[in-house]
C-alpha cells in the first residue's frame, strides 16, 4: 500500500499541473491557412485597382489642362503647341485677378475665424463638464444634416438688416457658421488626446489656465489646427452658393461665381472656362501638397477619443 501511494504521488508530481503549464503562444494559429500575410498578396491585386482609380481621377484634370493650354479650334489630344491666350483672357478681360483676390480674402478670413472659434469651443467641450454638454454635442451633429440652401433666406434678411449685402464679410460669416460644427468636434477630439496632467503641471508652476494652454497644449494641436484650417479654407474657396446670393457686384465676386459667368446662354468658351478652372485648382493643390502629412494626422487624431 505504501509503495502504491508512493507510486501514485510520484506519478502526480511528474505530471505538470495546469498552473505550471506554459501559456499558449499568442501567435499560434487556430486555423492554418485562414489568414494570409500581406506579403503573400500578389502585387497586381494592389496596383491594378489603384491604377484604375488614378486614371479616373487624373483624366478630368488632364482634359481641363488640355483645353486650357491648346489653341482655339485645335482637336489635338496632346497639349502641343501650348498657348497662354486663354489664361491671359480670363485673368485680364474676365476680371479673374479680382475674383482671385476676393476668394483669397474670404478663404483666409474664414480659416482664421473658424480656427479661433473652434479652438475655444473644442477646449470647452474637452475640459469642462456642464449640464447641456451632451445636448450641445447632439445639436452640433444634427446641424450637419441641414443644407445651406435652407438658410439662404434667413441669412439674406439678417445681412440686409445689418447692411452687409455686397460685402465679403457676409460670406466670411456664413462660411464660418457652417464650418464650425465639424471643426469644433474635431478640435475637441484632438484636445482630449492631450493629457490634462500637462496643464496641471503648468498650473502648479504658477501659470494661468490661458497661459498653460498657450504654452503646453497649443503646440501639440498643430496637426488638428492645420486640418481644420485647411478644410475651412478649401470649402470657402470652392463654395458657390453664398457668394452668388450675397455678392451682386462684379468687383466683389469670387472665383466660383466668376467661372459661372463664363457659361453663356448660347455658347461656352471651353478654353477660357478650362483656364479659369486651372487657376481655381492651383492654390488648393499647392495647399494640400504642403500639408498632406499634417492633414491626415489631424483628422485621424481628432476622430479618436483619448
Amino acid at each position: 500500500m505504501t509503495a502504491a501511494l508512493a507510486e501514485k504521488h510520484g506519478t502526480d508530481a511528474a505530471r505538470p499541473s495546469a498552473e505550471d503549464s506554459p501559456p499558449p503562444s499568442p501567435h499560434r494559429r487556430t486555423r492554418p491557412g485562414r489568414e494570409r500575410a500581406f506579403d503573400d498578396v500578389p502585387r497586381w491585386q494592389i496596383y491594378v485597382p489603384l491604377g484604375v482609380y488614378l486614371v479616373f481621377t487624373l483624366v478630368p484634370f488632364y482634359w481641363m489642362f488640355l483645353f486650357a493650354v491648346r489653341p482655339s479650334g485645335s482637336t489635338s489630344l496632346v497639349p502641343w503647341p501650348m498657348t497662354g491666350e486663354h489664361f491671359s483672357k480670363v485673368w485680364n478681360e474676365r476680371s479673374f485677378a479680382v475674383f482671385f483676390q476676393n476668394s483669397m480674402i474670404v478663404g483666409v478670413c474664414t480659416l482664421i475665424s473658424t480656427t479661433l472659434v473652434a479652438l475655444a469651443g473644442g477646449y470647452a467641450l474637452a475640459r469642462f463638464n456642464f449640464k447641456i454638454k451632451n445636448a450641445f454635442m447632439l445639436a452640433l451633429l444634427c446641424s450637419q444634416f441641414i443644407p445651406g440652401a435652407l438658410m439662404l433666406v434667413p441669412l439674406f434678411e439678417i445681412f440686409k438688416n445689418l447692411q452687409m449685402i455686397n460685402s465679403l464679410g457676409s460670406v466670411v460669416i456664413a462660411e464660418t457658421v457652417f464650418q464650425l460644427p465639424l471643426s469644433i468636434i474635431l478640435i475637441s477630439g484632438f484636445i482630449k488626446n492631450v493629457p490634462v496632467t500637462l496643464e496641471e503641471a503648468a498650473w502648479v508652476d504658477g501659470c494661468s489656465r490661458f497661459r498653460a494652454f498657450c504654452a503646453v497644449v497649443l503646440p501639440l494641436l498643430r496637426p488638428g489646427l492645420i486640418a481644420v484650417g485647411s478644410f475651412a479654407f478649401v470649402h470657402s474657396w470652392n463654395h458657390f452658393l453664398f457668394a452668388l446670393m450675397f455678392l451682386s457686384e462684379q468687383d466683389k465676386q469670387t472665383i466660383p461665381v466668376g467661372l459661372n459667368t463664363l457659361i453663356g446662354a448660347d455658347s461656352v468658351d471651353l478654353g477660357a472656362l478650362a483656364a479659369g478652372g486651372v487657376i481655381a485648382a492651383v492654390p488648393v493643390v499647392i495647399v494640400f501638397a504642403f500639408i498632406q502629412k499634417w492633414l491626415i494626422t489631424g483628422f485621424s487624431a481628432g476622430a479618436v477619443k483619448g
